[in-house]
């Protein structure tokens, strides 16, 4: 099975990659990243290097350095490979980020997203068998200012409150036209605050953790009252896996033409946690792992502030089309989930650079 992941060396693509290596054996990869500089690229190469070291016997794997933005680089790696499975999880992400810097959403989370649409198009091009199944990164940002929770995904998500949202709902929609117009198998995958070790250092455990190590004070937005579903990396990972093995059926409608072959999942815990309740967690595990000292006063180093633009108080994943369709519910523990992270965070910043 020839399986391309884009945003090989992201948060998720890492994961997914080694969870393949270790698990199918039948993979034969081909991760593609840009390795931009919009958080510390270390952390990239960090997460290369166990890829490599994976994969260093099996050699069903392969890395190539690219912007998905790029149509002739991604043509030249859809006509060299010809992936039977691709995962697209290259993007632009963080909803701050994207009210500053609105250019680099358009460009990789339209324009990259475009070009992997239009790659998958012509992967059929003189009756090849082309791209199996395509599955893609959406978040549970689309929902915005969506007042009914667990957000379904039967909601309506036309109310977008950043432009990151905008653009991973446009990827939605643009991957359910091109399902209909050359019957492309298509699964968008919500995902709801992902969190573990080697993480986005743009999500806020992690950005809390840098700044409570360094004696500074954290923000708490909408006062503390703001809940989130946080889903452990090992959840997600299971469950794009499971995933991307059971693409859409095709069929063809009355009209004669392809019912789309398309589906969208949220893959969340289900449970959402209160903000302050999680930040009093982590404090907990970071004295754990040594990052915090023991007599680590968090009431003096936090600060709740007015809710900013682009966010939202809530996210809450209702889970039962995966557990319908694939038996599957993400399963680990908060505090299990940011031990584990903490744990990485000593190792990896005071350990291993003493």
């Amino acid at each position: 099975m020839r399986i391309l992941v884009t945003g090989a060396a992201g948060f998720i693509g890492a994961n997914l990659i080694l969870s393949l290596l270790e698990n199918e054996s039948d993979a034969d990869i081909v991760g593609i990243d840009s390795m931009n500089d919009y958080y510390d690229v270390s952390i990239k190469e960090f997460r290369l290097g166990l890829m490599e070291g994976a994969a260093s016997a099996s050699g069903r794997w392969r890395f190539m350095k690219g912007n998905i933005a790029d149509k002739a680089f991604i043509d030249s790696v859809f006509g060299e490979f010809e992936p039977e499975i691709v995962v697209n999880l290259a993007a632009q992400a963080g909803v701050r980020y994207s009210i500053t810097n609105p250019e680099a959403y358009m460009e990789s989370n339209i324009m990259g997203f475009f070009n992997i649409l239009e790659a998958c198009r012509h992967s059929y091009d003189g009756g090849k068998p082309g791209v199996r199944h395509m599955v893609y990164a959406s978040s549970s940002s689309v929902y915005g200012s969506n007042a009914r929770i667990p957000y379904s995904t039967a909601d309506k998500t036309d109310n977008p409150v950043s432009l990151y949202a905008a653009t991973k709902k446009s990827n939605e929609l643009m991957a359910h036209a091109y399902s209909k117009l050359y019957d492309i198998p298509s699964t968008g995958l919500r995902f709801f605050t992902v969190y573990g070790p080697a993480g986005r250092p743009d999500m806020a455990y992690f950005g809390f953790t840098d700044k409570l190590r360094a004696g500074r004070k954290i923000r708490i937005f909408n006062y503390g009252n703001c809940l989130r579903d946080f889903t452990y990396i090992d959840d997600i990972v299971k469950g794009v896996r499971l995933v991307m093995r059971s693409a859409p059926g095709r069929s063809t409608g009355e009209d004669g033409l392809p019912v789309p072959p398309y589906r969208i999942y949220n893959i969340g815990n289900g449970k959402p946690v209160n903000l302050l309740d999680f930040v009093h967690i982590l404090k907990e595990e970071l004295v754990r792992a040594g990052v915090l000292p023991e007599n680590f006063d968090l009431d003096a180093h936090m600060e709740l502030v007015p809710m900013q633009p682009g966010d939202v108080p809530v996210t809450y994943a209702d889970t039962g089309d995966m557990e319908r369709d694939f038996h599957f519910r993400p399963c680990t523990e908060l505090r299990t989930g940011i031990r584990r992270f903490a744990e990485w965070y000593s190792d990896f910043y005071i350990r291993r650079r003493k």
